[in-house]
């Protein structure tokens, strides 16, 4: 039998760094898990919730022109609403002695912290990767890469002969191998409102397995729906330089392109690699199974910028919006837990399914032991990404993530 529960008098404010799938969630549910007795204060540097799973739907970026409605959720809205404040600004530095935060030029004192500031591209020296790629990890990325798309086969009814346009997509994980299916796919004609023709595209997977993670038969699945696309898959060879239009591997193959865009990884923001705390791969912080940073009370690291092992399985949790939500409920949990001095709970991760994105009307998925092809995998996925943004707009927990 439960006594009632207990009421925080006057406790210090969690602050929560970054407003992405782990850092809204852990603010909504520590909000809910103190009963609003809790002091919240989520800082990010834009004033919206970006939708980033979505952000490989680069032909409906480009139709939209601008208008990115379809891919936020204005925080003001949803704050408005649950008491959490929100600081606009970027997180400039954490000092975990003082505990406090740098925001701009304004020092900010917390009790409680959740680092939840996500990952940005890594580009693994290789020269001239952050000047001559696109990117579609950041709304402003993927806004300027469909910008750049429209321009290019606006013009490309006007190329000589038969030529047409090339893009090449440099990695093979979700992000890239959506993001290429998407690019061959979409009606660009539609798109631009006149003649195009249809891009080549060429997906470097590089010497990391295509998909990895993925189960074998949605690997192949996957891989033969590519090609039926048109997407050429150049497996087993690293990029080892990028010129404007050029793309060098370590063959010796140089790959002329009009388009090339960079999904070959990602690491953790300057501001976490220089904590004083254990890192993995990447600069990602390595918490305890409660998701504390080890001999930091009360500070945790929650989402992509975490390197984390399933303790059952020693396997690295992915970095999916699925493993930074369940983490985030967790994580909001022992918060308040570390509060009120009880004790915490370690994070379990348990996959509830797989989707994966393999052009405008394709997917394929495994979900509960099914696996999924084609349309009804696309369906599926469209709706688990509608149904989050219906629930973060209403600031409710996602029932199918």
């Amino acid at each position: 039998m439960t006594g009632p529960p207990t009421v925080l008098t006057n406790p210090p404010p969690l602050v929560v760094l970054g407003a992405g799938y782990a850092g809204l969630t852990v603010a909504e549910e520590a909000r809910r898990r103190s009963r609003g007795t809790l002091p919240i204060v989520l800082v990010d540097r834009h004033p919206v919730h970006v939708l980033r799973t979505q952000l490989y739907e680069i032909g409906a970026l480009a139709r939209a022109n601008g208008r990115v409605a379809r891919w936020v959720v204005p925080l003001a809205d949803l704050l408005d609403r649950s008491g959490v404040t929100l600081r606009e600004g970027t997180v400039e530095a954490i000092d975990l002695e003082r505990r406090t935060v740098r925001v701009d030029d304004a020092e900010l004192a917390f009790g409680t912290l959740a680092i939840c500031l996500g990952n940005v591209a890594n580009y693994y020296g290789v020269p001239g990767a952050r000047e001559h790629t696109e990117t579609v990890y950041r709304l402003s990325g993927a806004q300027r890469l469909a910008g750049a798309l429209r321009r290019i086969e606006a013009a490309s009814a006007g190329l000589p002969g038969e030529q047409r346009p090339r893009v090449v997509v440099v990695g093979g994980g979700s992000t890239g191998t959506e993001l290429a299916a998407e690019v061959a796919t979409t009606d660009w004609s539609e798109v631009v409102g006149g003649p195009a023709r249809p891009p080549d595209v060429f997906l470097l997977t590089g010497s990391l397995p295509f998909l990895a993670g993925f189960a074998p038969s949605l690997i192949d699945r996957a891989r033969r729906t590519l090609v039926h696309s048109g997407v050429a898959i150049v497996p087993g060879i690293n990029v080892t330089e990028v010129e404007p239009n050029r793309v060098h591997l370590a063959d010796g193959t140089v790959l002329a392109c009009d388009l090339a865009v960079w999904c070959a990884g990602l690491e953790a923001p300057a501001v976490v690699r220089d904590l004083p705390a254990p890192h993995g791969k990447g600069g990602r912080l390595v918490p305890e199974p409660t998701l504390e940073l080890p001999g930091r009370p009360g500070v945790f690291a929650v989402g992509d910028v975490v390197e984390f092992a399933d303790r059952e399985s020693g396997l690295l949790v992915p970095a999916t919006a699925q493993a930074a939500l369940s983490e985030a409920r967790v994580a909001a949990r022992n918060v308040v837990a570390r509060i009120e001095g009880r004790s915490l709970e370690p994070y379990r991760y348990r996959e509830r399914g797989m989707l994966v994105a393999l052009g405008v009307r394709r997917g394929a998925g495994r979900i509960g032991g099914v696996t999924l092809w084609g349309r009804p995998a696309r369906l599926l996925k469209g709706a688990v990404e509608r149904e989050y943004s219906r629930t973060a707009e209403r600031g409710e927990p996602s029932g199918l993530l």
